[in-house]
């Protein structure tokens, strides 16, 4: 259940939203969160749910596919929020080329090709768009390696399109959250080693103990594609209970 204190305002009453990873924790939560301030939203996952349209990510005409659907049911768009992603915890040596480069499918050249896909409706909108990094773009983590490459591309890229696409009026910025409490999160960590060197693994603690819920990470998305943001633009808005300072 939303709640109601995190969705008083109407911040995006009239505001066409497409959400992707809208099956997940923070995509779901970020949904909700939106739609109760007003935006109409189109989602998207590969996994199937209500109102969900379903696109692999990684899969250039899906996304297309995609693109010309989210068009004809908003007619337009004014925020675009890339929140779909996928880890898996795996040592250097047993890294394959294949779960590598579907770590940079899905994290990093997904996003990309759909800003690509929407530049000229957020151009006209003058819109933005919001990307879920991780502070794992930010720091070396072990066990990691494909995570940490695949979040840290999708950071540089989005603030290259940051300055790229200033002059068309299009803001794009990142949240880079700690650990959340959602099933993606959960499943990863079910992939780490057996045998892992905790210590390592410890430099990656919250000062805040715990793991966050998803509706932390959706206000700050919310923020960053609100008015309240009009001037920030190629930002990396850190959201991880103090693990990095």
């Amino acid at each position: 259940m939303t709640d109601a204190r995190l969705a008083s305002a109407h911040r995006f009453a009239g505001r066409r939203v497409v959400v992707t990873g809208a099956a997940g924790g923070v995509g779901r939560s970020l949904v909700e969160l939106l739609r109760a301030e007003g935006a109409q939203v189109v989602a998207t996952d590969v996994v199937p749910g209500e109102d969900i349209e379903i696109a692999d990510l990684s899969d250039e005409q899906q996304i297309e596919r995609f693109v010309g659907t989210a068009l004809e049911r908003l007619g337009g768009l004014d925020v675009l929020c890339n929140v779909a992603g996928v880890q898996r915890f795996t040592r250097v040596g047993e890294l394959t080329g294949a779960e590598l480069r579907r770590h940079l499918d899905i994290n990093a050249v997904g996003p990309l090709l759909l800003t690509q896909g929407f530049v000229e409706a957020l151009a006209q909108a003058r819109g933005n768009v919001v990307s879920i990094a991780s502070i794992s773009a930010l720091m070396g983590q072990p066990y990691n390696a494909a995570y940490c490459a695949s979040k840290a591309a999708l950071l540089l890229g989005m603030r290259a399109l940051a300055v790229e696409l200033a002059g068309r009026g299009i803001r794009v910025n990142c949240v880079s959250p700690g650990g959340i409490d959602t099933p993606m999160v959960e499943g990863a960590a079910h992939s780490l080693p057996s045998d892992v060197d905790w210590n390592l693994i410890a430099k990656s603690q919250s000062v805040i103990p715990g793991f966050m819920p998803p509706s932390d990470v959706a206000q700050a998305v919310l923020f960053l594609a609100s008015d309240a943001a009009s001037s920030i633009t190629g930002a990396n808005l850190v959201v991880d209970r103090g693990v990095i300072w």
